[in-house]
């Protein structure tokens, strides 16, 4: 696996034309997000000996990877982020950033099963924002492998203080769980999950 992150928007590459088509239309902040997400997309690739080549949006809106390939691209507020392996190692990965502060009013209760709302009044980094980012990174593992939304509700998280998690899917799909891994820091939280290839 190899990744790369940035902590602002200042990469020299361009995005290539076909990117630059696809978000022409955006906003300018949504257009340098997208353009460091894929640049440290492509930085991944390189370090996995992988050609470059232009991640353009696909079903879902989830990148759309070289052949043999599996990753994911995270951002949020002062940071940008990618991850990305071989199918052969892994059958997929997600991975998601957050700032370390309180979900809006009215998200938790949107985004969480009552049963997960009883882990989050202890101390720590912000508990409601970090299983918001967990059903992030669970989504986006998910939807290679399924090919269909899942509901924040579908997924029942288990967040622990040894920096990992674990989730119950409540639905059908090629997966029942998934476990993976929390990091709080320099105002971010970021989280990590992983599908080992079936060999």
């Amino acid at each position: 696996m190899a990744w790369a992150e940035r902590f602002a928007d200042d990469v020299p590459e361009a995005l290539y034309p076909s990117e630059q088509q696809v978000i022409a239309e955006a906003v300018p902040k949504r257009r340098r997000e997208f353009a460091t997400g894929r640049w440290c997309a492509r930085r991944a690739l390189h370090r996995l000996g992988v050609p470059l080549a232009a991640i353009l949006p696909g079903d879902g809106g989830a990148p759309t990877w070289p052949s043999g390939i599996a990753g994911a691209i995270t951002h949020c507020a002062g940071y940008r982020a990618a991850a990305v392996t071989h199918l052969s190692a892994y059958a997929s990965i997600g991975l998601d950033a957050e700032p370390d502060e309180p979900l809006p009013a009215g998200v938790l209760d949107a985004i969480s099963l009552p049963e997960e709302r009883d882990q989050l009044s202890r101390p720590g980094p912000a508990w409601d924002r970090l299983l918001f980012s967990a059903k992030e990174s669970i989504y986006k593992a998910w939807y290679p492998l399924a090919h269909r939304w899942l509901d924040f509700t579908e997924a029942r998280v288990e967040l622990r203080d040894d920096r990992t998690f674990s989730a119950k899917l409540l639905v059908e799909g090629p997966v029942s769980g998934f476990e993976g891994t929390w990091l709080a820091g320099t105002g971010l939280l970021l989280t990590a999950v992983t599908v080992p290839a079936r060999s």
